[in-house]
């Protein structure tokens, strides 16, 4: 086995704590969302209409900071965004009305997008120093991140602390956090060859239509798992009759799923390739939500949730590798165009389904997630046949 050099193994453990930092403050405002609708005395509908611009500035946010980040560096851009998402979560708990509310969240959502999309391009960075695929690791520690904010947050609501001082200390944990990986990222400029001649393949002019076809399998893979974010619960609850507690589990076992899934697809993708990882992903992702869908028991139904969270959870993390590595020179602003048609998805997924309920029974209604799964397996090979993964020398 290639033993991998110090400073990338630093940039690695650096990259995972952005990951969960980043889980960690979205899931930290996610469980104070009831809270905050009630401090600020708005409706379901100015909630949602909020969000809906919360996830407009996200789209935003990624969208600078990818270009930002090919001309500054990683090493500035990611602590940077890290920074400024922190300072931006003290604002929703200090709210009071609607349109505070909302500029927090113009706020809140631009640096996280930021974040998101100059942690992912560092991702790549850090993953072509090793001989092995490591990216879907990073996204699983995102998923970690997330559950730990469910526990503690599920704590400091039980003990009545305020909205205002939970969301400030996260923010706070997030400042010093960033600022202290920061130090250990790789400086992307620094890991590419001199460009002293033509440029190889792969670094000319990048492939415009490749480019939108990742954007366009992202898309599709985030919307299916926004459908089981959002749906899921509602699906047992409200097709199969359970109780509200027994619901929960749908979405749990498609989360725990998907969870695992992405601690283990590195070592799939080494063996078989990025291709079969989203190939045969998609193909049991397809079979999962179709599984829950149709059975009328459930145990299968729950286990259909699962195999969905299992097939999906390798497909992304290969895609944005693989806008990454288009060129190496515009690794973020590629990955900015991908990773921002997938949060599309992922927030148009619930939207979409919420709307064909009108026409149709909400387990038909399945049959979106189901058709742009089978839609992946066939446009899997769009991502290229597996590379050597020669690491890039560092330092």
């Amino acid at each position: 086995m290639t033993e991998v050099p110090r400073l990338p193994r630093a940039a690695r453990f650096a990259t995972w704590s952005f990951f969960a930092l980043n889980g960690f403050a979205v899931g930290m405002w996610v469980v104070h969302i009831p809270v905050v609708e009630r401090a600020t005395g708005i409706s379901h509908t100015t909630l949602g209409a909020l969000l809906l611009v919360l996830g407009g500035a996200a789209f935003a946010g990624m969208q600078v900071s990818g270009p930002l980040a090919d001309r500054f560096g990683h090493r500035r851009v990611v602590p940077a965004a890290g920074v400024l998402l922190g300072l931006a979560l003290f604002l929703p708990g200090l709210a009071t009305s609607w349109w505070t509310l909302g500029l927090s969240l113009v706020l809140f959502g631009f640096c996280n997008g930021s974040l998101d999309v100059a942690m992912n391009a560092q991702a790549v960075v850090v993953e072509r120093a090793y001989p092995r695929p490591i990216m879907a690791a990073f996204h699983a520690m995102w998923s970690i991140g997330g559950a730990l904010a469910a526990a503690v947050g599920a704590a400091v609501l039980g003990a009545n602390v305020p909205t205002a001082v939970t969301l400030s200390a996260t923010g706070a944990v997030c400042v010093a956090a960033s600022l202290g990986a920061g130090r250990l990222l790789l400086d992307s400029r620094r890991t590419e060859p001199a460009d002293t001649g033509p440029a190889p393949a792969g670094k000319g002019r990048t492939p415009v239509r490749v480019v939108w076809l990742l954007g366009a399998l992202a898309f599709a893979l985030m919307l299916s798992e926004g459908v089981a974010n959002d749906w899921a619960a509602l699906h047992l609850q409200d097709v199969l009759g359970t109780s509200a507690s027994t619901a929960a589990l749908a979405y749990g076992s498609f989360a725990v799923a998907m969870t695992v899934g992405r601690f283990v697809t590195d070592r799939v993708a080494a063996l078989a390739g990025p291709v079969a990882v989203v190939r045969y992903g998609s193909a049991l992702a397809a079979v999962g939500v179709g599984t829950a869908a149709l059975v009328p028991w459930v145990p299968l139904a729950l286990a259909g949730w699962a195999l969905f969270g299992l097939g999906l959870s390798g497909g992304v993390p290969q895609l944005f590798t693989a806008a990454g590595n288009l060129d190496t020179r515009a690794s973020g602003a590629l990955m900015a165009r991908v990773v921002g048609l997938g949060y599309v998805g992922l927030l148009a997924g619930p939207a979409l389904i919420g709307g064909l309920t009108h026409w149709m029974p909400l387990n038909v209604a399945f049959a979106v997630p189901f058709a742009l799964c089978v839609a992946a397996v066939a446009a899997a090979p769009v991502i290229g046949r597996k590379r050597s993964r020669e690491p890039e020398k560092v330092g």
